[in-house]
C-alpha cells in the first residue's frame, strides 16, 4: 500500500537495503531518520532512490532560514522524496524550506520534494508541552503550527492520529497528513516511547495520508508478515483487499 511508510531504524545501511527489498511491494516508501543517517550519510538515501525507492528524509531541520533552505537544497541531491522540518521554527523558515525544495529541484532537474512541518512530537502529551511553556491545548497547539505550515506553503505536517481529523478541517483535503505513532492489533501492541497513537486503519479513516511505522515491523520474528498485516488493513479501510 502507498500508505504505508517504514521507518528505518537500524544499525547498519546493509540492514536498510535488506528491508527495503524484503518490503519494497507492500510499502510505499521508507523513513530514514537521524540515527541511520548520521552513521551512514547521504549515499544511503542515494542508494535507496536507486532502487527505485521513495525515501522520507526524516531530519526534522530547525535552524534560522538561511541554514534551513541549505539543508532542504542537500535533501534534494539526494533525491528524497520527502523532507521535514519543524513547523515551531516559524513561517519564514518553513517558507525559506519550500522555496528551495522547489528551486533545488529544477535546477537538478528532479521532482520537488514534499516539504512538511512537524508539529508536535508524538511523545508529547499535554503535560510534557506545558514544561516547554505551552499553555494551550495539545490539539490547539497542532491546528495552529498546521495552520502556520500550510500558510507558509507546506504540502502537509507530521502529527500524530489524534489530531488527523482537526488538521483535516483545518487545512483542507489537499494538505498532507503523515502519522507516526501507529500501534494496535495489526501494528504491534507495544507503545514504547509513543503516548498518542492508534491503529493503521483507525489512522488512515481519521484522515492520514501517510502513516509511519518501524518498530512493530523491525522487531517483529518476521518482518514481511507484519508488513502485510498492516498492509491488508490498510486495504480494508479503503474498502478492498490486499494483493
Amino acid at each position: 500500500m502507498d500508505q504505508l511508510l517504514v521507518a528505518l531504524d537500524v544499525e547498519t545501511g546493509a540492514r536498510a537495503l535488506q528491508l527495503a527489498d524484503l518490503l519494497r511491494d507492500l510499502a510505499g516508501g521508507f523513513k530514514v531518520g537521524s540515527r541511520l543517517f548520521t552513521l551512514e550519510g547521504p549515499d544511503l538515501v542515494r542508494r535507496l532512490v536507486d532502487r527505485g525507492a521513495r525515501v522520507f528524509l526524516d531530519l526534522k531541520f530547525h535552524d534560522i532560514p538561511n541554514t534551513v533552505a541549505q539543508a532542504v537544497e542537500a535533501a534534494v541531491q539526494t533525491g528524497a522524496w520527502m523532507v521535514d522540518v519543524h513547523a515551531s521554527g516559524g513561517v519564514p523558515m518553513m517558507q525559506a524550506a519550500a522555496r528551495a525544495g522547489q528551486e533545488a529541484a529544477a535546477r537538478v532537474g528532479r521532482p520537488a520534494p514534499l516539504v512538511v512541518g512537524i508539529t508536535v512530537l508524538t511523545s508529547m502529551d499535554e503535560a510534557v508541552l506545558r514544561e516547554t511553556g505551552v499553555a494551550r491545548p495539545l490539539v490547539d497547539q497542532v491546528v495552529s503550527l498546521a495552520r502556520m505550515a500550510h500558510a507558509a506553503g507546506l504540502q502537509g505536517v507530521v502529527a500524530s492520529p489524534h489530531e488527523t481529523a482537526a488538521i483535516r478541517q483545518a487545512c483542507g483535503s489537499g494538505f498532507t497528513i503523515v502519522t507516526p505513532g501507529i500501534r494496535g492489533a495489526a501494528a504491534g501492541g507495544d507503545r514504547h516511547d509513543q503516548t498518542r497513537t492508534m491503529g493503521p486503519a483507525e489512522a488512515v479513516r481519521a484522515g492520514a495520508n501517510f502513516i509511519v511505522v518501524g518498530r512493530p515491523i523491525l522487531a517483529a520474528p518476521d518482518p514481511r508478515a507484519a508488513a502485510h498485516a498492516i498492509a491488508d488493513a490498510l486495504a480494508q479501510a479503503a474498502g478492498g483487499p490486499h494483493e
